[in-house]
């Protein structure tokens, strides 16, 4: 009752209120001075340059594929594909090359971009303020761009803000202008002038993106990263051709291409492909647990799904039952589905300007047919048609449906006690110490009022061994996004198990529920997933047991780009004025002629680490590997030689192949 009191009269006085690990408590408001002094107004650039998560999401350095630097890519090649899809230019050029820039003193190397389109062109006599004025663009007229991603009027203007360089050309009708930018500031424009030379028409983009403190610092592009993002344009413009330094992109058939290029294990059947007018699906079965499902909007795509995605998976299962006119359950006709599917929308609402996710409730702003609707009368008559015309698709497609209800019926008795517990368990998970904000929360979390970020995309799950650990972690954890589990100990090694084995193991079932992903991953509670284990051969084979429970169990959480690995360090080195962390020998051999008289420490476990210590390697400056998925990883392979019961032959492969290395004594005599 007190400490109520205490917050209402912090409310009376106009103080504010903060959520902290105990708790809420006020925050006295001090006495800042407010007047006509403290109203500013920002231009366009600065206030991109000040606020750029409201226009890119995160930032980041490229190592990771959602970081800032590859959405300024991503826009700039969006006008081009806008281009593209209203039938001007079959050919996009992407360049990464390196630059220097010497001065008296110093030598400085980045990394410039090119995007070259032989679309239009952008109009010359606008072309300054079509890359450097907000909500300035021709795709609000939606006769000219019907179906285009990029309507806001902020993609290259971002790009421009957010770059140190900046520069687009323009060729149109014998004509050229260029305009140069530094941090989004015009510093050099030819003007409308004559061209006879060799380019043809249409527009040149360059930038480097800023490594400025607060931005880009210390970023490098990443070849396989921008090749994932190629290939999916060229997936989604049949007869486009994508150029990456030198390297071809090109797609025939769509849809099909991107099954059969990403599924990582083999269809039951032929991929069913069906293109309509603004509307492409491909799906499959397959032998995996689960659903799995790529989206697109306008060639853009949609990785968090959105309402398209949600009908389309709804669709399949309702058709597929119809057809078969049997009592199936949705989830024995989905399990083991690989789709995917694209749709054009007019004027497309995205629930961010990064864009993953597709809010549209329409096909048209003006109204009319529901995307759900839309998707649904498609794939109910066009799927439906199909199964009548390839009766071994049906056979075959049936066949799995009831495997998959044999196996539910299998473990239905294991499965109910153990969604009983689960539903305790949401209360009170005895391996889960949860965060306070979670990736499914309805609605956005900011980290301040005036922050532009949402605090649902850093909400986090360490998975680590046993207490000592995960009371390390527990201790320097941000209670607002990051939670942990702990394991007893190893877990079960799970190849080639059923998935009974995720309702009878008590960890299996428990990290289920805390990841919410029994029924998909459309409300996984974390956006990261992160396997922390001690950097000894009994991390590692923790990290393995857990690396193989989700690829059994749950491929898309890996597919999808949730689970990492946390890179801890292996040393410390130190003297009285500094402390260098090292997490490869590498580092630790550089961090040692830095230091005369080094103090080394070598970290075998987690628990070791002391919680004040932790706190920086989980924080702003934490390491994660993020743990991918594509078809040449030759998984099931992999998997059934690692994890198998081959042990004679993988204890043969360690004789064959063991190296050992010492360390010098004079290295650890101090």
């Amino acid at each position: 009752m007190a400490e109520e009191k205490h917050i209402d009269e912090s409310r009376k006085r106009g103080d504010g209120l903060r959520v902290t690990g105990d708790g809420i408590e006020p925050v006295e408001s001090s006495a800042v001075e407010y007047g006509e002094a403290n109203i500013i107004h920002l231009d366009d650039m600065e206030h991109i340059r000040r606020r750029p998560g409201m226009y890119i999401g995160k930032l980041g350095d490229g190592s990771h594929s959602d970081d800032g630097i590859y959405v300024l890519i991503k826009e700039s090649i969006d006008n081009s594909i806008d281009e593209y899809r209203m039938g001007e230019g079959k050919v996009i050029e992407v360049e990464i090359s390196d630059q220097v820039t010497k001065d008296q003193e110093t030598e400085t190397s980045h990394q410039m971009v090119r995007v070259r389109d032989y679309g239009r062109g952008i109009p010359l006599g606008k072309l300054v303020e079509v890359v450097s004025v907000l909500n300035t663009g021709g795709k609000y007229d939606s006769k000219a761009f019907k179906k285009s991603v990029g309507l806001n009027g902020v993609g290259t203007k971002a790009v421009n803000a957010l770059s140190s360089f900046f520069a687009v050309e323009s060729y149109r009708e014998g004509k050229m202008r260029r305009a140069e930018f530094a941090q989004g500031k015009l510093t050099s424009d030819t003007g409308i002038v004559d061209y006879n030379g060799p380019e043809k028409r249409g527009t040149i983009i360059e930038f480097v993106p800023d490594d400025s403190k607060g931005l880009f610092e210390n970023y490098h592009f990443r070849d396989d990263y921008i090749e994932e993002l190629l290939r999916n344009y060229a997936y989604l413009n049949t007869g486009l051709t994508l150029v990456y330094n030198g390297k071809k992109f090109v797609s025939k058939n769509g849809l099909l291409d991107l099954l059969t290029e990403n599924m990582t294990v083999s269809p039951l059947y032929p991929i069913i492909h069906i293109v309509g007018e603004d509307i492409e699906i491909a799906l499959t079965h397959t032998d995996q647990n689960g659903d799995e499902y790529y989206s697109f909007v306008n060639g853009q795509h949609t990785i968090q799904g959105g309402t398209h995605q949600t009908a389309f998976r709804e669709a399949i299962g309702r058709t597929i039952k119809e057809f078969f006119n049997k009592n199936q359950e949705l989830a024995d006709i989905r399990n083991g589905v690989v789709g995917a599917i694209a749709i054009n929308v007019e004027e497309p609402v995205f629930e961010s300007q990064t864009k993953v996710k597709l809010g549209s409730k329409d096909m048209s702003p003006s109204g009319g047919i529901s995307v759900n609707k839309f998707v649904n009368d498609f794939v109910k008559q066009q799927l439906d048609n199909y199964l009548h015309k390839t009766p071994q698709t049906v056979e075959i497609m049936l066949q799995k449906i009831q495997d998959s209800e044999k196996e539910r019926k299998a473990i239905a008795g294991v499965t109910k006690a153990a969604r009983e517990r689960a539903k305790k368990n949401l209360v009170n998970n005895p391996k889960l110490r949860d965060c306070q904000i979670h990736l499914n929360d309805p609605k956005p979390v900011k980290s301040s009022k005036d922050a532009d970020d949402d605090l649902r995309l850093e909400s986090c799950i360490f998975i680590t061994e046993g207490l000592s650990a995960s009371g390390s972690i527990t201790k320097s954890r941000d209670v607002r996004t990051q939670a942990v589990f702990s394991l007893r100990g190893k877990p079960l090694n799970c190849y080639g198990l059923t998935k009974q084995v995720v309702y009878e193991n008590e960890e299996f079932n428990c990290l289920q529920s805390a990841l919410n992903i029994e029924d998909g991953l459309d409300e996984l509670r974390y956006n990261k997933v992160i396997i922390a284990t001690d950097a000894d051969v009994d991390g590692m084979h923790i990290r393995l047991l857990m690396l193989t429970f989700f690829l059994q169990f749950f491929p898309d959480l890996v597919k999808k780009g949730h689970v990492y690995i946390l890179q801890t360090p292996l040393f410390r080195v130190k003297d009285k004025s500094q402390t260098i962390y090292c997490y490869s020998e590498e580092e630790r051999q550089k961090a040692m002629a830095k230091i005369k008289t080094p103090e080394i420490t070598r970290f075998k476990g987690l628990g070791e680490i002391s919680p004040d210590e932790f706190k920086g390697f989980i924080g702003a400056g934490i390491r994660l590997d993020q743990v991918t998925l594509r078809k040449d990883d030759n998984v099931k392979e992999l998997l059934a030689y690692y994890m198998g019961k081959n042990t004679t032959e993988r204890q043969q492969f360690i004789i064959d192949n063991l190296v050992i290395e010492e360390d010098k004594v004079e290295d650890f005599d101090n």
